[in-house]
């Protein structure tokens, strides 16, 4: 297929463009930037220039392609719904009829189930959510006539040495000798390695349903604090608890997003999309691989 791709210049992107390409896709990705141009044709792809707030070129880019996948995103923006809606109204309007729209939700669209699993069917609503603009995709994605629309909510995202989470928190331990977790850090999280999670797209990509949503999460869940305590592990320092409020007063709001325990159920893209992740699990991917290999001596 000749597939579109938003984001091919960013950490999920870039991998699932290697995934595509090896899977014999023609990819054609976005990219704003000469250094973003540069790393899509490194990776096989052919840069189409623009960027989100470029709605023509989407379009244009869309009506010309077999299916569309949008991972582009940026969690720290608040005014990324401003960005997306118009960018998701574009491509969708310039699809042709069943072809495949992909579109990359997270897992933190789920409440707070304090440790209750979350399957699809858990409503979700914009304020219940850190990343409410990414509900509201969702649903406006959802609601189009025409493309088929695959909605994939991507536990943490791990592998390669990337994810801006897990980044932060070696650097962070680095910096102050210590690696830390939030009051008894038992809360869990799942998580999804990188690899994985681009093959997840290729078989939702060739399997085309009409509006399926399916989480994106591996059989392993992991709590807070071993996350802290592998970090620490790498790092050559300690794993520390700290209070609420000391990580509010530190890193501000985020700290709430942290104590968070939603597991995620992956049965259904088990099931529909015969997916079974099968990269090594987030601890020992931080223990003694890509994490491990890329601390300094």
């Amino acid at each position: 297929m000749r597939i579109f791709l938003t984001g091919a210049s960013g950490y999920l992107g870039g991998v699932l463009t290697e995934h595509l390409i090896a899977s014999g896709h023609q990819v054609s990705a976005l990219a704003r930037s000469d250094a973003a141009r540069d790393r899509v044709t490194k990776l096989g792809a052919r840069a189409v220039a623009g960027s989100l707030a470029d709605t023509e070129t989407l379009r244009l880019a869309a009506a010309e392609a077999d299916a569309v996948v949008h991972t582009a995103v940026d969690f720290t923006d608040p005014g990324m719904r401003r960005v997306e809606q118009p960018a998701l109204g574009a491509m969708l309007t310039g699809m042709k009829p069943g072809n495949p729209f992909v579109y990359t939700s997270t897992g933190l669209v789920y409440p707070d189930g304090h440790g209750l699993t979350a399957d699809e069917d858990t409503p979700v609503e914009p304020e219940d959510s850190p990343q409410p603009y990414k509900v509201l995709g969702e649903r406006q994605v959802l609601a189009a006539q025409g493309p088929a629309v695959t909605v994939i909510r991507a536990a943490l995202i791990y592998g390669r040495g990337g994810s801006g989470l897990l980044q932060g928190m070696i650097a962070n331990a680095r910096q102050h000798g210590v690696a830390t977790y939030i009051a008894d850090g038992r809360n869990e999280w799942s998580s999804v390695h990188v690899d994985d999670l681009a093959r997840l797209y290729v078989a939702a990509l060739t399997r085309a349903e009409h509006r399926l949503v399916v989480n994106a999460a591996s059989r392993h869940r992991t709590s807070m604090r071993e996350i802290s305590e592998a970090v620490a592990h790498i790092t050559g320092t300690r794993a520390q608890s700290i209070t609420l409020e000391q990580a509010q007063r530190t890193i501000g709001p985020f700290a709430d997003v942290l104590t968070r325990s939603s597991p995620m159920d992956p049965s259904r893209a088990e099931r529909l999309l015969s997916w079974h992740p099968a990269e090594p699990p987030l601890l020992d991917e931080l223990r003694t691989r890509s994490y491990a290999s890329a601390t300094p001596a």
